[in-house]
């Protein structure tokens, strides 16, 4: 049985833990609230349905909702859990510090620059031809691109923390 227990006894560690916690509750509230704008408010609703480009306002919801709620809550549990059943510290806090950080930095990347992208081009599309729409949303949609790699950049940090956590765990 191994007697080291940082869950139990390392305060950054379950600080990171609940942060994780804390990123899911404060997404999920931004998600009710905008889903039940977007669906409340008539010209809201008609706005991201008929105007080009006016549905990426609601990508930016549906990924606040995947990525900050439900993926924060996922990542939280999982921090928790692992460690107990492998009876074996994370392989590396370092890791779950930038995983965090990583992780919110491209999610709010890709939630502003989805929303601007969603309403610029939807704006334009009331006086403006389709290409001049698609000359004002591409570079930005570009940029969302990157920081949507950052997100699964962190992703990829999360899986490699977790199994260099899990491999090995019959020996303990």
């Amino acid at each position: 049985m191994v007697t080291d227990t940082p869950w139990e006894t390392d305060k950054v560690y379950t600080k990171y833990t609940l942060w994780f916690i804390y990123a899911c509750i404060i997404y999920s509230i931004i998600g009710f609230t905008w889903g039940a704008l977007m669906g409340g408010i008539a010209d809201f609703r008609y706005f991201v349905d008929h105007r080009m480009h006016g549905n990426l306002i609601v990508r930016a919801h549906t990924h606040i909702n995947l990525l900050g709620w439900v993926e924060m809550a996922i990542f939280a549990a999982l921090y928790y859990v692992v460690p107990r059943l492998v009876r074996r510290p994370i392989y590396s806090l370092k890791l779950v510090k930038w995983h965090f950080w990583v992780h919110n930095f491209g999610l709010i990347g890709m939630v502003v620059f989805f929303s601007a992208a969603g309403y610029l081009g939807g704006s334009a599309s009331v006086t403006s031809t389709p290409s001049e729409v698609e000359h004002i949303v591409k570079p930005i949609l570009a940029t969302m691109g990157i920081f949507g790699t950052l997100v699964l950049l962190a992703n990829f940090i999360w899986a490699y923390n977790l199994f260099r956590t899990c491999s090995g765990w019959e020996k303990n």
